[in-house]
């Protein structure tokens, strides 16, 4: 099922130029923008709902049994504003399970970017940055359900549980580290929260996800 969810990654498609600046916002998380955004349903549609806090708006993700991702086409120079800026918080962990396998490829949170380079969705490459509930920060593995696609810890409820935290990574780096690629341009980027394969109920935020020059 994830690999349905990866078809869905891959077909994003650039609709429209970007200004680009030090910083590129990448979702608003208001009610408006939630409308829009493009859902893929792998099993049960995770539920997501908008809040709010001292620093802005923020997506909240509840899984039980559940995966969707949430994407959006948008064009992103590497070049430019390499650096992805992600502030999140798991509520609700995922301890015990395996997440380099089938069966416990499950995350609380984690926010997909991904690169056209190929003719078909399949052939494209992504990178599942992920709020880990039993790995390491810096930590990597291929997906089990596609070379394609390979997974890199940015944060671990080892450290931060039940906490807001941001984190920063080089995009146009890790595309070069991971697959070995040179990436001037993404093409896309998602968000999914989901427990599908082990049925465990996880609860997660993201807010303030942009990229930035420096």
């Amino acid at each position: 099922m994830f690999k349905k969810f990866l078809v869905f990654l891959f077909t994003i498609n650039v609709i429209s130029n970007v200004t680009y600046a030090e910083k590129i916002e990448v979702f608003k998380f208001n009610e408006e923008e939630l409308q829009t955004l493009k859902v893929r349903k792998i099993k049960k549609l995770t539920d997501y709902s908008i809040g709010s806090n001292e620093n802005g708006n923020y997506l909240k993700a509840e899984a039980e049994g559940q995966a969707s991702g949430l994407g959006k086409e948008i064009k992103i120079d590497l070049n430019k504003t390499p650096f992805l800026n992600i502030t999140w918080k798991v509520e609700k962990n995922l301890f015990g399970i395996n997440e380099r396998s089938k069966k416990g490829h499950d995350y609380a949170a984690r926010v997909f970017v991904i690169k056209k380079t190929g003719s078909t969705a399949l052939s494209n490459r992504a990178i599942n940055y992920v709020f880990s509930s039993n790995e390491n920060i810096g930590e990597f593995w291929t997906s089990p359900f596609t070379k394609k696609s390979i997974d890199f810890v940015l944060a671990t409820t080892n450290i931060n549980d039940n906490e807001w935290i941001s984190v920063k990574t080089n995009v146009k780096n890790d595309f070069k580290k991971l697959h070995n690629l040179n990436v001037d341009e993404l093409n896309g980027v998602a968000i999914m929260s989901d427990t599908d394969n082990s049925k465990m109920k996880s609860i997660a935020y993201y807010q303030n996800i942009f990229f930035s020059s420096e």
